[in-house]
This record gives C-alpha cells, structure tokens and sequence, in this order.
C-alpha cells in the first residue's frame, strides 16, 4: 500500500537523497514533503481527467437553497449548474458533477505514481539541492511522463464500438 512517505521518498531518491521515515521528521526533507505533497498532488491531479480520480456525485440542495461541493472535489468537469466558488447554482432539486476527486497515493495507478513522484523532486530540488541543471533535467522528464501517463490513462478505457451508424448499417 502506497503512503505520502513512500511517494516523498521515491522523489528524494531521484534527487539522490535518502529516504524519509516519517513526515514528522526534523529534517529539511520531511518538512518540504509535510508541507508541499499534498498541494502538489492536488494541483498534478487537478490538471488532467485521469479516470483513477475521476468520480460521479449527486449533490442535494442545501438549506442555503444551492448545491455546497464536497471538499474532496478538486475540479468539477461537468455539471447542469452554475459554479461560483464552492458553491452550484441552480433550479433542479438536485445536481449531478462529474468531479476530479482528491485521491489517496494507494489508489494511484503505476504510471501516476512515477508521474508524482518526478513532479515532487522537481519541488523538492531547489530547496535542497540548489541545482538548476538537475531542475531542468527534472522538468523534461516531467514533461514525457505527463504525456505518457496521459496516453496510458485515455487509452486504458473500454471501446463500446460504434452503435446504429446509418452508413454501416447500409453497407450490409
């Protein structure tokens, strides 16, 4: 089962630091992995619809007479409503998102993984090492794992086929 430590301490060791054992650690390492990951992961989950953190909610009207969003939602990528700020408006007595969700690391997929961690030593290197050519390197490898893991996400769904195209259905 994959932790926040775990994460922090695979991108440590891209940046050829030892390993953190706890987030509450006095190190520097552990306090820019306390204080960065979770804003970091949020902000790399929010950028994407990655289907591991994409999820379907029904929200209810409150006694304010709106719709409040859920404090796990990151990035609302559909709805019947209008949003403004945490809230949705709108005149249906209940409103259906389609969400990015905040999501625990031991739900991420492997190529998401390897993604979070690249983008954490990214954070993490001018901090600790000072050293911008390791931060550009970092950055381009950043960036091929964005697309890559991009590519594996939007091609690891199920194709339903084409259904009822009249110029098929001529054909035979």
């Amino acid at each position: 089962m994959l932790t926040k430590i775990d994460l922090c301490s695979m991108a440590l060791l891209k940046l050829g630091e030892e390993p953190i054992q706890s987030l509450t650690d006095d190190s520097a390492a552990a306090k820019l992995s306390r204080t960065l990951f979770d804003t970091v992961i949020d902000a790399l989950v929010a950028i994407y619809p990655w289907r591991f953190a994409t999820s379907d909610i029904e929200l209810v009207r409150n006694a304010d007479g709106n719709f409040l969003l859920p404090a796990n939602v990151l990035r609302v990528l559909n709805t019947s409503g209008r949003i403004v700020g945490n809230r949705i408006f709108s005149d249906e007595e209940s409103v259906k998102i389609i969400a990015l969700v905040r999501t625990s690391p031991d739900k991420f997929p492997a190529y998401f993984i390897s993604l979070a961690a690249t983008r954490l030593a990214m954070e993490f290197c001018v901090p600790l090492l000072g050293d911008q050519t390791v931060f550009r390197m970092l950055v381009a490898l950043y960036e091929t794992e964005l697309q890559t893991a991009k590519f594996l996400d939007a091609s690891s769904g199920t194709n339903n086929g084409i259904k009822d195209f009249s110029l098929i259905s001529a054909r035979y």
